[in-house]
């Protein structure tokens, strides 16, 4: 038998798990020039904002 998706359990009025988002920004390192990669949970609402700095 076959298990069902966790997300066909949350309820459909339920969105806050949709309320923000994963954003992975790349960092140039001033020290050694290498590339790291910085990752944030922000809200929907301030990820222009996250982008522009």
């Amino acid at each position: 038998m076959a298990k069902k998706a966790v997300a066909g359990y949350r309820e459909a009025s339920s969105k806050e798990g949709r309320s923000y988002s994963k954003v992975i920004k790349m960092v140039k390192s001033p020290k050694t020039g290498a590339y790291t990669f910085k990752e944030e949970m922000i809200p929907n609402e301030g990820v222009k904002d996250y982008f522009a700095k």
